[in-house]
C-alpha cells in the first residue's frame, strides 16, 4: 500500500501540452505516492505517452508543473538532474533494446554510463539483474532478435532495474503479449515491487494487468485526469470510464482477477 501523508513521488499540477491548435492536456493534476502501482489510462490521441515524456523531463509543459520527490524537474542543476535520472528506470512500448548489442551489454548501457566498474563486475551484474527478472544467464549472450517478445520485456526490465531505481515507469510492458505471458509479466512485476519496494507508473491498455497489479489508477477524459481506485472507477459514472470499466473485456478482466 501506498504509504500516506508523505510528499508524493510524483506531483503533477495544472498541466497544459499542445500541439499547434490542440490541446491534449487541459490543466491535469497528478499524484504518485510513494510503493503504489499507479496505471494510466485513456482513449487514443489522449496524451498518455505524453505525459510519461512529460514526467521525465523529455517534453517541456505549455504550462503547470512536474515534480519528482517534491523537487520540480524543471529547476534542477545539471548535476541535480543527473542524480534524479538514475532514480528512476523506464521501459518503452517496443522494448527499445539496441539490437546490435547482446541482451547483456544492453543492460550494462546505463552502468558504464554512471559507474566506472570493471567489465567482471558489469558481467556479474548483468547476470545478476537477468536473474532478477527471470531469464537464464544465457539469455545475456543472446541478440535481441533472438528474445521472444516476453524475454524482450524482461530484458528491457532488467535494464531498467540496473541502476537499483526506486521508481520505474512503464509504457505498455504487456503489449503484444499473448495471456500467458503477460499474466506472467504482471507476476514479476507484483514479486519485484514486493522485493524491491518500487513506486511504478505504468501505462497501459491491458484491463486484466490494471485489476492484477494497480494500486490507483488515474484515467486522462477530457483533457484531464481522474484518480481512483479501481473499485471508485467502477462506480463513476464518467461515460468514458463507465464504458471503459464495465465492458466485456473488463468484467472478464474482474471476474479472472477476484473470482
Amino acid at each position: 500500500m501506498p504509504e500516506l501523508n508523505q510528499t508524493p513521488v510524483i506531483r503533477v499540477r495544472g498541466l497544459i501540452s499542445r500541439f499547434g491548435a490542440q490541446v491534449v492536456h487541459d490543466g491535469l493534476d497528478m499524484e504518485v505516492q510513494s510503493n503504489e502501482i499507479f496505471g494510466v489510462v485513456g482513449g487514443s490521441g489522449t496524451g498518455k505517452t505524453v505525459l510519461l515524456r512529460t514526467i521525465l523531463g523529455l517534453r517541456a509543459p505549455d504550462a503547470g508543473t512536474v515534480e519528482m520527490h517534491g523537487r520540480d524537474v524543471r529547476q534542477l542543476a545539471v548535476a541535480d538532474r543527473s542524480s534524479l535520472v538514475r532514480s528512476y528506470g523506464v521501459t518503452f512500448q517496443s522494448g527499445a533494446l539496441i539490437s546490435s548489442l547482446t541482451v547483456a551489454q544492453n543492460i550494462q548501457l546505463p552502468l558504464r554510463e554512471y559507474y566506472p566498474v570493471s567489465e567482471k563486475t558489469l558481467d556479474e551484474l548483468a547476470e545478476l539483474n537477468l536473474a532478477l527478472v527471470g531469464l537464464a544467464p544465457d539469455a545475456g549472450t543472446k541478440y535481441p532478435s533472438q528474445l521472444s517478445g516476453g524475454m524482450v520485456k524482461r530484458a528491457a526490465l532488467a535494464r531498467a532495474l540496473s541502476l537499483e531505481p526506486k521508481l520505474l515507469f512503464l509504457d505498455e510492458p504487456t503489449a503484444g503479449l499473448d495471456p500467458i505471458s503477460a499474466a506472467a509479466f504482471d507476476g514479476l512485476l507484483l514479486y519485484l515491487h514486493s522485493q524491491l519496494r518500487l513506486t511504478v507508473v505504468m501505462i497501459t491498455h491491458d484491463l486484466d494487468t490494471l485489476f492484477r497489479t494497480c494500486s490507483r489508477v488515474g484515467v486522462i477524459v477530457d483533457g484531464r485526469m481522474i484518480s481512483d481506485t479501481l473499485d471508485g472507477l467502477l462506480q463513476n459514472q464518467n461515460p468514458w470510464i463507465h464504458d471503459y470499466f464495465h465492458g466485456p473485456r473488463a468484467r472478464a478482466a474482474e471476474k479472472d482477477t477476484h473470482g
